[in-house]
């Protein structure tokens, strides 16, 4: 048996409706954020530490075909993506560490970066961007 509490036309509110709203409503304030134990929020979003740009070095346009760009922390390897409508390649998702960037691509020098620190912070990897210039053949 429904006891309305509201009513007008077609449409009705019972009490058990104003209880499963008010659960779904207390379930996402207590578990829609992950929550620390000083307070701090963290979101569930997925952040790339390694954010890469790679450039011809003579005519600066960027390389995006017949390119791999890889990431390298110790025995840890990663070939970093390519994401549509994009012009840069990322990688090392929510994973700190201290990479090399290993660019080969038909027609340049294959190419090593300096070592890149990719950090964290409470919640996610602090985001480095770098962008590369490779010499062509």
């Amino acid at each position: 048996m429904a006891v309305f509490l509201y009513y007008k036309g077609n449409q009705s509110v019972t009490i058990a409706m104003i209880k499963q709203l008010l659960l779904c409503a207390t379930c996402f304030l207590l578990f829609g954020c992950p929550q620390r134990d000083d307070g701090y929020a963290c979101t569930l979003e997925l952040v790339y530490g390694l954010s890469i740009t790679v450039k011809d070095a003579v005519s600066g346009n960027v390389i995006t075909e017949n390119i791999t760009v890889t990431a390298v922390d110790g025995d840890y390897s990663e070939e970093l993506m390519a994401f549509p409508s994009s012009s840069n390649f990322a990688g090392a998702g929510e994973r700190p560490g201290i990479y090399l960037i290993q660019v080969s691509a038909e027609g340049y020098e294959e190419f090593t970066s300096e070592s890149i620190s990719v950090g964290s912070d409470e919640c996610h990897v602090i985001p480095e961007a770098r962008t590369f210039e490779l010499q062509p053949l």
